[in-house]
């Protein structure tokens, strides 16, 4: 008898009317129209089926923290780093545990099931790095958490930055960050850069830094991370996030600096509801908008994803856990409006941060983990129009998390009872 088995699902590549069984934790089988007996069935109804939504890069250390201190008035980057500033003095263990714990919550309520956070290793008492590691083995059951080593101050503007983010790295954190655009000097951030990806090399490890999270056009720490990651042969494991300042630069730069990044099998990730709200800031008109150039770096082969970046911390007030609504935010301010580059918009919260993390099983195939979200919508790019409900949420096999239909009564004259805003 099978552990699971979904029927009549829709999946991401349009194939309808699947059957997904699981044993063991695993899919075992993906067919049309299979019946077999199961502990748990679930007709799907010819709703979509997809893996599990990835946030590839978050700050869980400070998330959920909105109104400590203070709340941030003016919204803006600035205030935000002040605020952080103000915080961290504050801060204890349980404090990070709880907020955390309770973020995961969220996001295995809305199919969120891996997350990659950055932690801030500024402070030599490493007392974030010490609450996620915590929270990483509180998790595991149920959430693959994955850990980047950031030094938020600058790894060598602040003094033993290099040395808290290597003991970080020591106490079990998975991945090495940097922030060069923050670094005294272009040529520290340069400087950080390489040191940096030396470090992962030497290590083993992957590399994922804010870079160039800027509107300053000659922020071009991303060519600097690109050639690094091709000398030291760390191709595919190297991501920059953010790169806003790519919105700035102009043509002619970027058409050198893109084949570069394609060498290096550069990974990108942009966080388009934080990216647009803090970037531009200097512009009076005409704005600039805040994200790097997504359409074009997935037109040239680069693996792009969304992550959400923040929610309620001292940078950004909104945010909900759910990656749909970073991938309707990034399909308007990317106009990636085609139905193809609608669809490449739910890669960006799926399949593609999936790759970037190195996750392994990750997929609807015989011998993936049976990790599935059943949505409440037929298609892609209708999750993404609707935030689409998550009905069921599974882990391995388990179920994690349901929530009811959408379904709204109506009191009408002549019009049907109630509307589930499903576009048949």
């Amino acid at each position: 008898m099978l552990d699971l088995l979904i029927t009549h699902a829709t999946l991401p590549d349009g194939r309808q009317n699947m059957s997904i069984a699981v044993q063991n934790g695993r899919i075992t089988e993906v067919t049309e129209g299979l019946q077999a007996p199961a502990h748990e069935t679930v007709d799907a109804g010819g709703l979509l089926v997809s893996p599990p939504f990835v946030d590839a890069h978050f700050h869980m250390d400070s998330t959920l923290s909105y109104g400590q201190p203070r709340v941030n008035e003016s919204g803006t980057l600035l205030e935000g780093i002040a605020l952080w500033g103000e915080l961290k003095p504050q801060l204890t263990h349980d404090d990070i545990v709880q907020r955390a714990l309770q973020y995961c919550d969220w996001a295995v309520a809305r199919g969120l099931l891996a997350i990659r956070s950055h932690v801030d290793t500024s402070d030599p008492s490493l007392l974030p790095v010490q609450a996620l590691l915590d929270v990483k083995q509180r998790v595991a059951p149920y959430l693959d958490l994955q850990l980047v080593a950031f030094p938020q101050d600058g790894v060598l503007r602040r003094q033993g930055g290099l040395d808290n983010l290597k003991r970080a790295l020591d106490m079990g954190v998975d991945v090495v960050g940097g922030i060069p655009h923050f670094e005294r000097t272009m040529a520290q951030g340069a400087e950080s850069v390489k040191i940096l990806c030396e470090l992962a090399a030497k290590l083993a490890k992957r590399v994922d830094m804010h870079c160039d999270e800027s509107d300053d056009p000659h922020s071009r720490h991303v060519e600097t991370l690109a050639f690094e990651t091709q000398r030291l042969g760390l191709h595919g494991r190297v991501t920059g996030s953010h790169l806003t300042s790519m919105h700035s630069m102009d043509n002619y730069y970027v058409s050198k600096l893109i084949p570069l990044m394609c060498e290096a099998d550069l990974g990108v990730v942009a966080n388009p509801l934080i990216n647009i709200t803090l970037q531009g800031r200097h512009d009076t008109y005409p704005k600039r908008r805040g994200m790097t150039r997504v359409p074009e770096l997935m037109a040239a082969g680069l693996t792009v994803a969304f992550g959400h970046d923040c929610v309620l911390d001292p940078w950004y007030s909104g945010g909900s856990g759910d990656m749909l609504e970073a991938a309707h935010m990034g399909l308007h301010v990317g106009q990636m409006t085609s139905q193809a580059a609608m669809r490449q918009c739910f890669d960006a919260v799926t399949v593609n941060p999936a790759r970037l993390l190195g996750l392994e099983g990750y997929g609807i195939a015989p011998g993936c983990h049976a990790d599935l979200v059943l949505l409440h919508a037929r298609n892609p790019v209708d999750a993404i129009r609707l935030r689409a409900t998550r009905l069921g949420v599974w882990r391995r096999g388990q179920r994690v998390a349901s929530s009811p239909a959408p379904v709204a009564q109506l009191q009408l004259p002549g019009r049907p009872d109630s509307v589930d805003f499903a576009f048949n």
